[in-house]
């Protein structure tokens, strides 16, 4: 029929998408992913940007005065200007940021002091022929970058308190544990990102990931409250398990989720491949990154890590657990009963006649014939024709 199709029922809450049913296939596909995290951070550890790991940085323009510049060449450059000052020091590879004429070469080094970072960087200016005013230096201590972190940390401490407290005193403390749950494996999942792709971290990427912390929260708790309002009184006689009424709250927020989801990630995508992909703006990168990784797997979680989550902890409760089982007990003796009618039945009545007087429904199928009684008695008052 028009208008039934797939789509259609998605976009209506129902598909009945069976999402919490499969919660072990979740789990394990979500334990994988945090292993390969870890494993990362153990194996590759973190591209520490100049900010954190301390050091000098020059920036040498690709074009000065009519001549232009290869990576290679500046790099060059750069490590035999460095290396004349102090030769023990570290020279990393040329970081090209920019396009077009507006490109710059970034090349960082280990820490110098500043009479040898003047002293390298005349150096350098005589080697390429340019003047020392064009060519720009920075040097940073790792002291800055720690005071970064800590403050970062503390405001990550801050804001799960104040999160959990919340969502205690909104709904249970279940439901926290499965919200902070999800956070966990988003943060997880995306700093492994971060280590596999050898991205730099800087300040801007500490910004993104205290930004993706709200805005994973902010869909669980979309979820979470249809999961409240399908699950209120559920144990005064529902005929849903508690992880068949979770489902259908995922299932009825699913596309709310992923319509947020594809909003948030269009602007985002668009400074990470836009900006920072053909433009070249290399701090762009840093955070477009970060939050285009972490809100994305934050609507994922939501929906298949945080709800069946929530589940597995509400199916140990013992009110829960006890309802579960009578649920399921109702529906095999239906089913029993039903088996038992297809073996009995008269050939004049159909199955759906049967399953539903089985089901307590007083309203025949249109052009059913009626369930005679046995013994075949009419009501009083009536005449047998």
């Amino acid at each position: 029929m028009a208008g039934s199709g797939f789509a259609t029922r998605l976009y209506q809450g129902e598909a009945n998408i069976n999402i919490v049913g499969r919660r072990r296939m979740w789990f394990t596909i979500a334990a994988a992913l945090v292993a390969i995290a870890i494993g990362s951070f153990a194996i590759n550890r973190f591209h520490l940007g100049i900010e954190f790991a301390g050091g000098s940085e020059f920036s040498v323009p690709g074009q000065v005065a009519g001549q232009t510049f290869e990576q290679e060449r500046i790099y060059e450059a750069v490590r035999t200007a460095v290396h004349d000052v102090e030769p023990d020091a570290q020279v990393n590879a040329a970081q090209e940021v920019g396009n077009g004429s507006e490109i710059n070469y970034k090349i960082r080094t280990s820490e110098l002091s500043a009479s040898e970072m003047a002293e390298a960087k005349t150096a350098l200016a005589a080697d390429l022929g340019v003047e020392a005013t064009q060519i720009s230096d920075q040097q940073v201590s790792s002291a800055w970058g720690g005071a970064v972190i800590e403050k970062a940390l503390l405001g990550l401490i801050i804001f799960l308190v104040l999160v959990t407290a919340y969502l205690v005193v909104r709904f249970e403390w279940r439901m926290a544990v499965a919200a902070l749950a999800s956070l966990l494996f988003d943060l997880l999942f995306t700093a492994g990102v971060y280590s596999l792709v050898q991205f730099e971290l800087t300040p801007y990427t500490v910004i993104g990931f205290l930004t993706i912390l709200g805005y994973s929260l902010y869909d669980v708790v979309v979820v979470f409250d249809k999961v409240q309002e399908n699950t209120r009184g559920i144990t005064a006689g529902s005929s849903r398990t508690y992880g068949e009424a979770t489902n259908l709250a995922v299932n009825q927020t699913l596309m709310r989720s992923l319509n947020t989801g594809l909003v948030a990630l269009l602007p985002v995508g668009g400074v990470l491949f836009i900006g920072a992909g053909l433009l070249g703006a290399g701090t762009l990168k840093d955070l477009g990154l970060v939050l285009f990784v972490g809100m994305g797997i934050g609507v994922l979680s939501s929906i298949l890590f945080a709800a069946p989550v929530l589940s597995a902890l509400k199916d140990r409760e013992p009110k829960i657990k006890a309802h579960n089982a009578r649920v399921l007990a109702r529906r095999a003796q239906r089913s029993d009963d039903v088996a038992r009618g297809e073996r009995s039945r008269p050939a004049n009545v159909t199955e759906s006649d049967e399953v539903s007087v089985l089901a307590g429904t007083t309203t025949p199928r249109p052009g059913a014939r009626p369930v005679q009684k046995r013994g075949g008695t009419n009501r009083p008052g009536t005449k047998r024709r």
